[in-house]
């Protein structure tokens, strides 16, 4: 649970005292001040027969407000530095993951149960990474958020050659890549076999301006800059057909998305929902693909 309390003395203890009494159990405890007054996320073990509202209510006794309420997962349980240590650790050794990543780790992984949420920003690269969840994000986890994004531009300005285009170079298979334009399409053909394929949906209006696009690359030929080429060009095919913005949308836990955006030299906005990532891509300044 979340809460804001007053920040003076004895706002903790007076809420300690109100779970104590209606023998609710405080298992972890973290303080995040700033404004005049402290958010406590409490990790709390309640009655069997205990519901949401009936939390509110304690909290609010004890002189909490903006209470927000979730079941836990086991991370909730953990010691919070470590999880922070294993999140970095992760990015690390896999920089692609970062949005999922940083998801769980804010505890933003779960969709939110109205249409009440808030958003925190993280810039990796010219790319905008978006979480979202009920509660607010408070200002302390905005500043570890945005360490955790320099971390992972740190790692991926080493490693910014493996998140290239595979260009021209041939493939193992001895098969280099073509790609054609077929009316909505992009096809990556090698050996007369389609190998990837890009496909550019029709908007909802005739006034819309926003443009789908799904990308999928054969498992056997994934990881060497298809669907990086793929982007680009569907893009500015979408562009040639009237878009102003593209969007793609896949599973959270999706990792080639990162450095397929990072490597296709656009701006892009990755947002975390739920098990949803959605990447929008502004298209308007992209020279139109030629016909």
């Amino acid at each position: 649970m979340r809460t804001t309390l007053p920040d003076r003395p004895g706002s903790l203890a007076v809420l300690a005292d109100e779970c104590g009494r209606a023998g609710v159990n405080i298992l972890g405890l973290q303080v995040f001040p700033g404004g005049g007054q402290v958010t406590d996320e409490l990790v709390l073990s309640t009655p069997d027969d205990w519901d949401d509202e009936r939390l509110a209510a304690l909290l609010g006794r004890a002189g909490g407000e903006n209470v927000n309420a979730q079941r836990c997962t086991e991370e909730a349980l953990s010691d919070q530095p470590t999880r922070y240590v294993q999140a970095a650790r992760a990015v690390l050794a896999q920089p692609a993951s970062f949005p999922d990543v940083v998801a769980h780790l804010f505890d933003a992984d779960i969709a939110p149960a109205s249409d009440v949420h808030d958003v925190m920003e993280m810039s990796v690269a010219d790319v905008l990474v978006q979480i979202r969840r009920v509660a607010p994000f408070t200002a302390t986890e905005h500043a570890r958020g945005a360490a955790m994004a320099e971390l992972v531009s740190d790692v991926l300005g080493r490693e910014r050659p493996a998140f290239s285009p595979s260009g021209g170079r041939r493939m193992g298979s001895g098969a280099t890549p073509t790609y054609a334009v077929r009316g909505s399409r992009v096809v990556a053909m090698a050996d007369g076999t389609t190998v990837g394929l890009a496909v550019v949906h029709p908007p909802e209006d005739e006034n819309d301006v926003v443009r789908a696009i799904d990308i999928d690359v054969d498992a056997a030929w994934q990881r060497r800059g298809i669907g990086t080429r793929l982007l680009g060009d569907s893009a500015r095919l979408a562009r040639r057909l009237g878009a102003e913005e593209v969007i793609l949308t896949t599973a959270h836990d999706n990792r080639a998305v990162l450095p397929m955006v990072l490597a296709a030299g656009m701006r892009g906005r990755i947002r975390m929902a739920g098990e949803t990532l959605t990447v929008r891509i502004a298209v308007r300044e992209l020279k139109p693909l030629a016909e």
